[in-house]
């Protein structure tokens, strides 16, 4: 618990200047480019996008959530306003029907119509308090899917353990949080996921258990084809790791494998399928997924963004996308969350450095 609390102290008060950021080490492939788009923004993990073009930005150990604003659209944020605070690890940010709702742990709370009030901030409301309490994979990315419910993870509260219900699932409500129901199981912590286009498939990463080596078992991106699907865990990892704790008895090909393996201890965090005009066709339709980077590997992995090119169901390439966030086992970035904005350039969080980053295409900036 010591090593956690001061790793929470440290990312809330690290917030990085823009111009000590050796952005110069990143590789991106050619005529991309990476900007800061906001920096001051301790512990920048979740986005979400309002109505009005405000970059919603959730926090780790800052225990406040950011209000992001380009009000001359010259492509970086001119304006960080701080619009909730005192909040337990408010991670997930959802924006729905001009509203933004906000993960807190156990519960769950909005600011009503906050695109008129950033300068006032509405003091936020509860809209459950009944989340599990317990802080080990806590903290929540949530996100409203195209039918209007919000999809609320729980992750296990362990490494490896067989927790009761409703730990290790995906729970979706009402925005009232009424009505209740498990959308899918066996999922040890997702802290990113998105519904494709045309299909509203919904698809998430997830991150392995640890404690089995350096190189198993893999991240995960998978796919719910229908409601309460199971993918495994703690039973089994990757689709073919059986649990040496809890694996007995149960046989990998009983659950849902994944749609794609990532890499092993990457801490794939947040995705968004990318439906923008700006970067070329081969991306469109693809997933990108902020890869945290491993905390206990021998080598370090990770701390990169990479993208699956997908086809219909079939996850394709896993190839990198912005590397150089990490050299030499050292790191000075950690990529969190991505967010396409209406233009069609990417947004990336960064909760090592404090800022949030723009990708853009062909000199677009």
């Amino acid at each position: 618990m010591r090593y956690l609390l001061s790793a929470l102290l440290l990312l809330a008060t690290a917030a990085a200047d823009a111009a000590d950021l050796p952005l110069d080490r990143l590789t991106l492939p050619a005529r991309f480019h990476i900007a800061v788009y906001a920096d001051q923004v301790p512990a920048a993990r979740a986005m979400t996008l309002g109505d009005n073009g405000t970059v919603f930005v959730g926090s780790m150990g800052a225990g406040k959530v950011y209000a992001l604003t380009d009000t001359n659209r010259d492509g970086h944020a001119d304006r960080v306003r701080e619009i909730a605070d005192g909040l337990q690890m408010p991670v997930g940010v959802a924006f729905h029907d001009g509203d933004l709702y906000v993960s807190a742990v156990d519960r769950i709370v909005v600011l009503r119509d906050i695109e008129q009030r950033l300068d006032d901030p509405p003091a936020p409301q509860v809209v459950t308090d009944e989340l599990p309490s317990r802080t080990h994979h806590g903290w929540r990315f949530i996100a409203f899917g195209p039918d209007g419910r919000l999809y609320v993870p729980i992750g296990a509260p362990c490494n490896s353990c067989d927790p009761p219900a409703p730990f290790a699932g995906l729970l979706s409500m009402h925005a009232d949080g009424s009505d209740w129901r498990t959308e899918a199981s066996g999922i040890r912590n997702t802290v990113g996921f998105d519904w494709q286009p045309h299909s509203d498939k919904l698809w998430f990463t997830d991150n392995g258990r640890d404690m089995l080596g350096d190189n198993r078992p893999a991240d995960e991106l998978n796919r719910i084809d229908r409601r309460d699907e199971h993918f495994g865990y703690p039973y089994c990892h990757g689709g073919d790791v059986p649990d040496p704790e809890h694996g007995a008895g149960h046989a990998c090909s009983d659950y849902s494998p994944p749609a794609r393996k990532l890499g092993p201890h990457v801490a794939a965090l947040g995705m968004r399928f990318y439906t923008g005009d700006m970067f070329p066709d081969a991306f469109d339709g693809a997933i990108f997924i902020a890869e945290h980077g491993s905390w206990n590997r021998t080598h370090k992995i990770g701390y990169r963004v990479m993208v699956v090119h997908v086809d219909g169901d079939e996850a394709l390439d896993y190839e990198p996308f912005v590397t150089g966030f990490e050299a030499d086992e050292q790191a000075w970035g950690r990529p969190v969350d991505v967010q396409q904005l209406p233009d069609g350039s990417l947004l990336i969080s960064d909760d090592k450095a404090g800022v949030v980053y723009r990708v853009t295409y062909a000199g677009d900036e």
